[in-house]
């Protein structure tokens, strides 16, 4: 059964974000909280959909997906940099194209999804 609302730190999770940041986003208006009847902030589970995107229904390859937030846009030529914030304090930065950034209106403040398809990977010390 699907459920209706989420406690603050449930959402946080889910959001890959900060109970903080998701009570600073329901002061500012980012994000649409209720009340309990003991007064705590409790986030509909249709925000929470909001703010995750839709599913799209679109079948890739690559199993890791990590959800969260856009920090930062920076778009010089013809490509751009994005930085996410998938859980706090963890960070993904992607080299993406201009028209990337321009077709998915990617803006600070805005959920998205990084996907990761990778081969290999390199770790120094």
């Amino acid at each position: 059964m699907a459920r209706d609302y989420y406690n603050v730190s449930e959402a946080a999770k889910v959001l890959g974000v900060s109970v903080d940041t998701l009570r600073r986003w329901d002061r500012t208006g980012k994000i649409k909280a209720d009340r309990d009847t003991a007064n705590r902030r409790v986030i509909p589970a249709s925000e929470i959909d909001r703010l995750r995107g839709g599913t799209g229904g679109e079948t890739l390859s690559a199993r890791n997906r990590f959800n969260g937030i856009v920090t930062e846009v920076i778009v010089e030529g013809l490509l751009a940099r994005v930085e996410m914030v998938v859980s706090d304090p963890v960070r993904v930065v992607a080299v993406v194209t201009r028209e990337a950034v321009d077709e998915l209106d990617l803006r600070p403040g805005m959920a998205a999804t990084a996907v990761v398809k990778s081969t290999s990977m390199m770790i120094q010390r």
